[in-house]
């Protein structure tokens, strides 16, 4: 087995995910992605006709973002036509899976050169979505859902805080943690080797800098905000009035009453994103006088109980450990995704993390979460700081619908 290096990676800013709200809003989501793409391909004079493959992560394949959006999106960019490209969907966990993907092909030595990455317009979500039906992960397989029900993600995360007593004032003082990370890597300038800015396509800039955060949340004006997924819980979801709520007591009967506790201000933020990384074999580098900036050390994936569906990235990590022959000792960055404050909570409860380390600059709740793209921007994030700080060791996980999450450990060349 040869060596996977990260080359480059590279990301747009997150515009707010509604349309006539946000900046990004009105391009097409293969613009969007063309747009890293294209930045990738500048910034390290790449010979596109060289590219063996693009990977691509997209959540919500319909519409626009249908038709293998990562071929579309290259094309878009003005790479060659010989450089395939594929899209798959791992729901949140895709950013990650296109780079582990990318990584396994060089790493046996099928290819040399691959893109990997992602692009979710969250805006777009609300235009593509049949508003009259609640949506489902199972897509109304009352077979599956006998099997293994799977509720609203919210209301998964909530139960799990029941389950695992964590109250409101953890998770909301994990939020503000988020926000206060975030305003200082702004200030600071820490995003900004990786971030582009993205342009109209008359060349006007659409956004240069990141649009969700809130620098000016307090512990007070989180506090004061409505839970949201107390009225999901009670949403019914088939004919016979089957609810959020009910599914997950369907396995977990021992929540007498759930304990809600999570809203907009501790959720991850909804945003419209993509980002990028080029990764090459050791050999391809030799031959084009390429610099490595990350080896790939380890990957791994992990399924955990469906149900409460948010609690695979704790194995995740401990797997991918494994595979690397590390402890949790040996990294010196980690991004957990918060998908909602609850995940990187118990996340760094359970495993026992020195919190300094986690989520250094921010999470998904100050910054927000394209789905499909998170996963990439994290990696490209982890190395960042690695380079910032002259860290060794990154991982990087998330949880994905359906109960699964993939890892990734990377090492600064």
């Amino acid at each position: 087995m040869g060596h996977a290096y990260i080359v480059d990676a590279c990301r747009t800013p997150r515009g707010i995910g509604k349309v006539g709200k946000g900046a990004l809003a009105h391009l097409h989501p293969s613009y969007l992605g063309s747009t890293v793409l294209a930045a990738l391909a500048e910034r390290n004079n790449l010979n596109t006709g060289e590219v063996d493959d693009i990977i691509w992560g997209t959540s919500s394949q319909s519409g626009k973002q249908g038709g293998d959006l990562g071929r579309m999106a290259a094309l878009n960019a003005g790479y060659d036509v010989r450089s395939s490209g594929v899209t798959l969907d791992r729901f949140c966990g895709s950013g990650i899976t296109t780079v582990n993907l990318a990584a396994a092909q060089v790493m046996s030595g099928m290819e040399d050169l691959v893109v990997a990455g992602g692009t979710e317009m969250m805006s777009y979500h609300s235009q593509i979505g049949d508003p009259s039906t609640p949506p489902m992960i199972d897509s109304g397989n009352l077979h599956l859902r006998a099997m293994h029900p799977q509720s609203q993600q919210g209301v998964c995360a909530d139960a799990i805080a029941t389950l695992e007593g964590i109250d409101r004032d953890a998770v909301d003082d994990l939020a503000l943690v988020s926000q206060a990370r975030a305003a200082r890597a702004i200030s600071e300038g820490r995003f900004d080797k990786s971030l582009i800015t993205v342009k109209n396509p008359d060349g006007s800039v659409a956004l240069d800098h990141e649009e969700f955060p809130r620098p000016q949340t307090t512990k007070e004006g989180l506090s004061e905000l409505k839970t949201v997924f107390s009225v999901v819980r009670d949403v019914p979801v088939d004919e016979q009035g089957t609810t959020y709520g009910a599914l997950i007591l369907q396995k977990y009967p021992e929540i007498t009453e759930f304990n809600h506790i999570h809203h907009a201000g501790n959720s991850s933020g909804v945003v419209d994103g993509a980002a990028a990384l080029l990764l090459a074999s050791e050999s391809y580098m030799e031959k084009t006088g390429m610099s490595p900036r990350a080896r790939i050390v380890a990957t791994a994936n992990m399924g955990d109980c469906p149900t409460l569906m948010l609690n695979a990235p704790v194995p995740a990590a401990e797997k991918v450990l494994m595979k690397a022959g590390l402890t949790k000792d040996d990294i010196d960055v980690w991004e957990i995704n918060e998908a909602f404050s609850v995940v990187a909570e118990r996340f760094i409860r359970c495993l026992g993390l020195d919190r300094e380390k986690v989520n250094i600059n921010g999470g998904a709740m100050a910054l927000g979460h394209p789905i499909g793209a998170t996963g990439s921007i994290l990696v490209g994030t982890a190395l960042d700081e690695l380079e910032r700080q002259g860290g060794r060791y990154a991982l990087i996980t998330m949880c994905a619908a359906g109960g699964m999450a993939p890892a990734i450990i990377i090492e600064r060349v």
